[in-house]
């Protein structure tokens, strides 16, 4: 495994609620999701128990990045930066450990142009 398994089990001792971000390769961000592959994986999270949510994002070209560096917003249109892969979409996911999660960014669409990063989510 790529992740830090140690530092990730301290953050979710109980449970993983984490965010799986979808990111896609340029070349394939401007892509439709596949409807049908999209609302399969939807189905699939919800019949295990873990979906918590989830949406598809347009793409970065219809982004507004706000900054507001002495107090006074600016905006720009477009991403914040330029980069060679784009998020696609994300899902919320609550599973009982980090092999369930995953499970579940494995089975993910995404994963066969870009990449899904498990991240989890801090309590606030």
């Amino acid at each position: 495994r790529s992740l830090s398994l140690p530092a990730f089990k301290a953050a979710c001792p109980d449970h993983t609620t984490a965010l799986l971000i979808i990111g896609a390769a340029q070349r394939y961000a401007a892509q439709k999701a596949d409807t049908k592959k999209t609302l399969g994986i939807c189905r699939w999270l919800a019949e295990k128990g873990w979906m918590r949510g989830g949406e598809e994002l347009h793409p970065t070209q219809q982004a507004t990045t706000v900054r507001a560096p002495g107090g006074t917003p600016i905006t720009t249109d477009g991403p914040f930066a330029e980069t060679k892969e784009q998020l696609g979409g994300f899902f919320i996911i609550e599973t009982a450990d980090l092999d369930q999660a995953i499970e579940a960014a494995a089975a993910c669409p995404g994963t066969k142009y870009g990449s899904v990063e498990i991240r989890p989510i801090a309590d606030m």
